[in-house]
Parts: structure tokens; sequence; C-alpha cells
């Protein structure tokens, strides 16, 4: 029953930006905590950014400043909108629901220099 599918990946230039989706079915995402993570080649899956239901966020140091995680409630959509891209942020980028532990499928993004 619950499902979710990211999208929004792609090659994008240092310094560019992009923006992910999560699209959720399954549970209303707006009462669970949901996060990104990502993985690179080689690489542990690391966490990226947090969104608990009252809308506290919380980022990984990594990303500070750069990224936004945010939903829309009403599409029931998680989003990650990522800025000033470098290329050490190139990986696979997974959306993550709290509650049970699951993952969708992930998106690719790569950064070139």
């Amino acid at each position: 029953q619950v499902q979710l599918v990211e999208s929004g990946g792609g090659l994008v230039q240092a310094g560019g930006s992009l923006r992910l989706s999560c699209a959720a079915s399954g549970f209303i995402l707006s009462i669970n905590i949901m996060g990104w993570y990502r993985q690179a080649p080689g690489k542990g899956r690391e966490w990226v950014a947090q969104i608990t239901p009252a809308g506290d966020t919380a980022y990984a140091d990594s990303v500070k400043g750069r990224f936004t995680i945010s939903r829309d409630n009403t599409k029931n959509t998680l989003y990650l909108q990522m800025s000033s891209l470098k290329p050490e942020d190139t990986a696979v980028y997974y959306c993550h629901l709290y509650l049970g532990n699951y993952w969708g499928q992930g998106t690719q993004v790569t950064v070139s220099s």
C-alpha cells in the first residue's frame, strides 16, 4: 500500500539548481517524519534532510544553507530543492518514510564540474 516514487533527477552543472519530488501514496505524508538520503557509488547511504509533522526541518552539515526540504500537503508530495550544487552532491537520492522504514526507488543526480 505504501509507495514512494522519486523524480526530478538529472545532469546539472556545478552551481546550478535542481528540485527533486517524492510522490507518496498509501499514507498521509504530512503527519509522518519524512527524509531525504543519498548514496554515491562505493559509499554508504547518507542522511541529507528531515521534516517532522510540526514542520520542523533539519539538514546534514554538508548541505545546510544549500538544500531545502518541504512538502505539498494537497499533493501528498515531498520535495528537496537543491541549489549551489557541487560535484560532491552527485549520488542517487532516496525519499524515506520513518514509520515502517520505507524507501523509494531513488533518482540519479549528477553534478558536472
